[in-house]
């Protein structure tokens, strides 16, 4: 059984949950594209006129793509805040869907006949995804088309959110294994033949992790898809939902090399190098779909060089 014992309700909290119950009500009459679109509108005043983490986005964006003009950063910022009420609008609108509802928001899939290929190998499938495009939703597709995922997910602060998301991560067909229970859970799973899915670019607090390059500074990486990768062999697939100029979604899987000499720690840490340079590619293609506001580079190594500290 899971020690997690979740933190007492405060009145903000129950506020918060009161806001996102009546967001889930107002949505539904707009339909999903229509939830996106004022979901955009919403984020964007994030970043104006609010100014909510925004002179953090923008340093970020800047120190990792130095080429850009200031009005190109501009672009990229607001195009992330837009990008991620897009995210949570839509997340709302399917909170009482069904998971085949999912698949008419999608475009044909790019790289699919991997996680085909590994499932019919009946060894377990290991993805590993990032706070890009709608992460959520990129679990619902491939529950939608294989009838069953379990996503790994760490709580959220908020006890009465946390219990919404997981339930809407189960009515649209992701079982969901809280990290505390993950590594007496997942080895049974992939053994099994199920699909076992991770996010690991957020080196939070408390979890295992190593430090990879990320746009060639230091950065906390969970280091757990590595270790099941290299524990119980099945290979490492990269996913994610991109959204699409017409508001629909593509899944775009891409296999990520697990290193293999011998040496487990080294191993463990250049297969966790190895998914964040796949991450760092999808980031430099679709920049505004990257989830800026969360501060990748919080937690770095203490002889970390000054110009390669936080932005």
């Amino acid at each position: 059984m899971s020690g997690y014992v979740p933190p007492k309700p405060t009145l903000a909290m129950r506020l918060e949950y009161a806001a996102l119950r009546v967001a889930s009500t107002l949505v539904r009459p707009l339909g999903f594209f229509g939830a996106s679109r004022v979901g955009a509108m919403i984020g964007a005043l994030g970043w104006r006129p609010l100014r909510i983490r925004a002179d953090r986005v923008e340093r970020a964006v800047r120190a990792c793509f130095p080429e850009f003009s200031d009005a190109r950063v501009r672009e990229v910022a607001k195009g992330s805040y837009a990008s991620m009420g897009r995210m949570a609008m839509e997340i709302i609108y399917l909170s009482k869907a069904t998971g085949e509802s999912v698949l008419d928001k999608f475009v044909e899939p790019e790289g699919w006949e991997l996680i085909e290929r590994q499932k019919a190998s009946g060894k377990g499938v290991l993805l590993v995804a990032a706070h890009f495009g709608n992460w959520e939703l990129s679990g619902a597709y491939v529950a939608a088309r294989t009838g069953q995922i379990e996503g790994i997910a760490m709580h959220m602060a908020n006890p009465y959110s946390d219990a919404f998301l997981k339930r809407t991560r189960e009515r649209l067909g992701t079982t969901v294994t809280f990290d505390e229970d993950a590594v007496r859970r997942i080895p049974r799973v992939l053994r099994d033949g199920n699909i076992v899915a991770l996010v690991s670019d957020q080196g939070a607090k408390g979890l295992a992790a190593t430090y990879a390059n990320f746009f060639g500074r230091p950065a906390r990486t969970p280091r757990g898809a590595a270790v099941f990768a290299l524990r119980n062999g099945p290979p490492l697939l990269f996913f994610a939902a991109v959204r699409q100029p017409d508001a629909r979604y593509k899944i775009i899987v891409r296999e990520v090399p697990i290193a293999n000499t011998g040496d487990r720690e080294r191993d463990v840490d250049q297969t966790v190098q190895n998914y964040t340079d796949v991450i760092e590619q999808f980031v430099r293609e679709y920049p505004e779909q990257y989830f800026w506001q969360h501060r990748r580079w919080k937690r770095q190594p203490p002889d970390t060089p000054p110009h390669l500290r936080e932005p």
